[in-house]
């Protein structure tokens, strides 16, 4: 005798149920960029619109002054470099370049140097003490510098540092550790300590250790800080102005105004000024860029 098998499903969950062949899969669905095309056209707009100051700065740098005062908006036809010369001599912008390069380079070395050190040692730090100094360090985010220029003023002058490049850049320095000690700490910590029990049994003392393993694995970090605390330097204008005296001791900032109360209708040398300001911190992006996005971006990806 033959049993009939009697089916209730319909013919549309039969084939949903039958197995799809091997062929004929679907590839899988890949979400595409948020915004897509749209998003990446305003954000080049957005691009070149911000680097049309830059290039007008630039262009109407070669030009002469006769030049800019005819047509604001030409092109440099045929090029010149008087504007830069005058600049740099007259103006006395190659004093002022390298007061600002001194001050900016020796407190952003001597500021990291002691953050990288205090950083690791309250990252690795046990004690309640260590709790209370990573506090303390921490508490100075939240005091703009700029804000105790009296004090610090006052401070300097009992010490004797009014009109010194020196105490210019101490005061730099100090006022940025405690951002590179947030930064760094927070690097320290994602390092395993493993490295350090292995450099401990491989003879290797607490000194070596922190400068062979632990100082060349956050070098991302080292340059994001370093980058982030020269660009306020850099262009800072309050305390060179009124922690300086003496124009041979000036920085670029006010350098670069003191030129233009001079200057204000040679509009070609003013030019010059600023792409000689500007210069270096298109190099120093241009040559860390990598490092800092590694920097911002470490510890995103799992």
């Amino acid at each position: 005798m033959t049993t009939a098998v009697v089916t209730t499903e319909s013919p549309q969950e039969q084939a949903a149920a039958r197995p799809v062949p091997s062929g004929r899969r679907r590839p899988p669905r890949v979400n595409g960029p948020v915004g897509g095309a749209g998003a990446s056209v305003l954000l080049w707009g957005y691009a070149a619109l911000a680097l049309v100051p830059l290039l007008l700065m630039v262009s109407n740098s070669f030009r002469t002054n006769s030049d800019l005062i005819t047509d604001p908006l030409g092109l440099p036809t045929p090029p010149t470099t008087a504007s830069y010369v005058e600049a740099w001599t007259t103006g006395n912008f190659a004093t002022y370049f390298a007061n600002s390069l001194a001050v900016t380079v020796g407190a952003v070395a001597i500021s990291t140097a002691v953050a990288t050190m205090a950083a690791y040692a309250l990252a690795r730090g046990r004690s309640r003490i260590f709790r209370w100094l990573e506090a303390l360090f921490l508490s100075g985010l939240m005091l703009p510098i700029h804000l105790a220029i009296l004090p610090i003023f006052y401070l300097f002058d009992g010490l004797g540092l009014i009109d010194s490049r020196l105490g210019l850049m101490l005061m730099y320095a100090a006022s940025g550790v405690p951002f590179s000690i947030f930064v760094l700490m927070t690097f320290f910590r994602q390092l395993p300590e493993e490295l350090e029990e292995a450099a401990a049994l491989d003879g290797a003392s607490h000194w070596q250790t922190f400068w062979r393993i632990m100082v060349p694995l956050v070098r991302p970090a080292l340059a994001t800080v370093a980058v982030f605390r020269f660009v306020p330097i850099w262009n800072d204008f309050l305390f060179p102005l009124v922690l300086l005296r003496s124009e041979d001791k000036y920085t670029l900032p006010v350098g670069l105004t003191s030129f233009f109360g001079e200057n204000a209708t040679n509009y070609s040398a003013v030019f010059a000024g600023l792409v000689i300001t500007t210069i270096p911190l298109i190099v120093l992006f241009l040559v860390a860029t990598k490092q800092i996005v590694a920097g911002l971006t470490a510890g995103m990806a799992k």
